[in-house]
């Protein structure tokens, strides 16, 4: 907890942000560090509620009144020791996470919560800037290898713990770069690369190998990685895109969100200068979620001629409606940093058709649309047609692309074809595991790193039969990890 009286004396204040006119000329992030007293005073407005639910809210079941205790201290090591027991990552997370543990936080009930996102980011940041965090190979090695395919946060997890139990890494990715969406599918004002690389740095340090541009199923049989290492884990994601079928969907100038942010990330990383796919355009954004706001976002930063953000569904209540109590997340209406920053946003509208000329994207027609009775109604007076020259799809995702593994190894699919995994996360084939998104579908970073954490615990478990891995606390473990 932080002072007693904290959260009767204090306000949340969040932290600062540079203006708008100037961060929309750069790809920089563009939220600030708290001032370090300010910081001690958001902690200290962590009550002594007797009962943590920001811990049950978390799913990695941070120790949050611990380090916002040591915050509000002047403890900042401790904080960073407390916080890393339990949060492999805290660098992601506390620039990503939507924060399901501040939706928990009891003063979430008629207050505003704890930053506690953003306390998680300046806890890690000063313990990187002190030199607190460093590399710690293990003591020992068991011998066993075990392969990692897929460098987001789900796979680093896993290899950052299984690495650390002894065992050889190795982790493979697909792309050029390592860091899967948090290098590809996350704009850089959310999260700068050096981030990834400072982090990949260290766990190399630690013995992790890295070995991108391999992409088993394709460059590499799934059959052969299996033979060459005593077990596997597959965190491969899920990008699949949900699809639009409607007519003139083959348009040029129609994209899915994940290329038309990869290409943008390729662009700032590598071709500072050159004209983004957005640059003078009218986009479109089909989709109201967190992909969509990173569209539109970086539409913004690319110098768009205009952008509209447009939700199918109605626009959410301001308030927790009726079936929606605390401490679960709330189901509110919300405006993202990007959409602060500009663009229309449209609710409750239906793409019905697109339209083009000699082969390209001009126009878009659709109707307004309302949730009676949870089914959509359509109203078709309502027709309309909007011009636009970039359409941004992004719908969601329908799972991993699992197809080679399924046909290499034998591997089983659930019902909603992610890769099916039991209690120790473990597959059908024996020695095959799996964590994140390839498991439990598009989710959050949060969940990513608990799975891969837990994912390691259950491989650890397969190749000693003595596991040297504590559980991940969100799960109901004893404090802390090894």
């Amino acid at each position: 907890m932080g002072k007693t009286t904290g959260f009767l004396e204090w306000n949340r204040e969040h932290p600062p942000k540079r203006e708008k006119a100037e961060r929309l000329h750069d790809s920089r992030e563009f939220v600030l560090p708290l001032a370090p007293e300010q910081a001690n005073k958001q902690a200290g407005r962590c009550m002594d509620c007797g009962v943590p639910f920001c811990q049950q809210g978390c799913p990695l079941g941070n120790p949050i009144p611990d380090f916002n205790e040591h915050v509000w201290k002047g403890r900042w090591r401790d904080a960073h020791l407390a916080l890393a027991s339990t949060n492999n990552f805290p660098e992601f997370t506390g620039r990503l996470c939507p924060a399901p543990c501040e939706a928990a936080c009891t003063l979430s009930v008629n207050q505003d919560p704890v930053t506690i996102e953003q306390l998680e980011k300046e806890i890690i940041e000063r313990a990187f800037k002190e030199g607190w965090v460093t590399a710690q190979p293990p003591t020992f090695r068991t011998g066993k290898t075990v392969a990692v395919v897929g460098s987001g946060p789900a796979g680093l997890a896993a290899a950052a713990q299984l690495n650390k139990a002894g065992h050889h890494v190795t982790v493979f990715e697909k792309d050029d770069r390592l860091g899967g969406l948090l290098r590809y599918g996350i704009p850089d004002f959310k999260l700068e690369k050096h981030v990834i690389d400072r982090r990949v740095a260290l766990l190399e340090a630690e013995g992790v190998t890295f070995k991108p541009g391999v992409e088993p199923g394709k460059t590499l049989p799934w059959t052969e990685l299996k033979a060459a290492h005593d077990a596997v884990v597959i965190a491969v994601g899920a990008r699949a895109p949900r699809e639009l079928p409607i007519p003139g969907r083959e348009l040029t100038g129609v994209v899915q969100a994940m290329d038309y942010l990869e290409a943008a990330n390729r662009r700032v990383a590598t071709e500072a200068g050159v004209e983004g796919l957005a640059t003078g355009k009218r986009v479109v954004v089909l989709g109201g979620g967190d992909t969509g706001s990173d569209c539109l976002g970086t539409a913004l930063r690319e110098g768009a001629a205009s952008v509209s953000q447009i939700e199918l569904l109605p626009a959410p209540p301001g308030t927790r409606p009726p079936g929606n109590p605390w401490p679960q997340w709330p189901l509110i209406f919300r405006t993202s940093s990007s959409q602060d920053e500009g663009g229309l946003r449209t609710f409750g509208f239906l793409t019905k058709r697109l339209v083009g000329e000699g082969g390209r994207l001009v126009a878009l027609e659709g109707v307004d649309v309302t949730l009676e009775d949870g089914k959509l109604v359509e109203h078709l007076q309502s027709a309309r047609r909007l011009e636009v020259d970039l359409l941004v799809l992004a719908l969601g995702f329908t799972g991993p692309d699992v197809s080679s593994l399924k046909r290499e190894l034998g591997v089983e699919l659930d019902a909603r074809g992610n890769v099916k995994g039991d209690g120790a996360f473990a597959t059908n084939v024996p020695g095959v595991f799996v964590a994140g998104d390839a498991l439990r579908g598009a989710s959050l970073i949060v969940w990513a790193i608990s799975d891969g954490r837990e994912a390691a615990r259950g491989v650890d478990a397969f190749l000693t039969g003595q596991p040297s891995l504590l559980p991940t606390r969100g799960r109901d473990a004893p404090f802390g990890g090894r």
